[in-house]
């Protein structure tokens, strides 16, 4: 069973700004680095945002400046505030623990690293 669920996600007109929500109440421990990887359809997974356990964050250059990841220790919860979007933008986007000490090494290393757990994952459509 994956021990965390991703909501937030749904049908948004261009410019929208969606927050994205990873619940992890299920997890033994939170205090890992955490990211969010996107598929758009017919593409391969894409990691977009990564925050590890003191806080810092690491974006993709296609979300840098739009995107802002956070996390809340005491909900066990990760946030993907997302901003100014694009029919680019859509797809399924997972969330996922990340061995990593770094939020910069989690997003510069493969998604494929992170974890071999993945959740249904929550859908953002994009429209014009």
């Amino acid at each position: 069973e994956v021990p965390y669920v991703e909501s937030g996600g749904g049908s948004v007109q261009t410019g929208g700004s969606p927050t994205l929500l990873c619940s992890a109440t299920s997890v033994l421990d939170f205090d890992y680095c955490w990211g969010w990887v996107r598929q758009a359809p017919g593409e391969e997974r894409e990691g977009v945002a990564a925050i590890d356990f003191d806080r810092n964050a690491a974006y993709s250059d296609s979300v840098a400046g739009r995107f802002n990841i956070t996390r809340d220790a005491v909900k066990r919860t990760v946030y993907l505030q997302m901003t100014a979007l694009e029919p680019n933008d859509t797809g399924i986007y997972y969330c996922a623990a990340a061995p990593y000490r770094s939020a910069a090494h989690a997003l510069g290393d493969s998604w494929r690293t992170w974890t071999s757990l993945w959740g249904q994952g929550t859908q953002v459509t994009v429209s014009e």
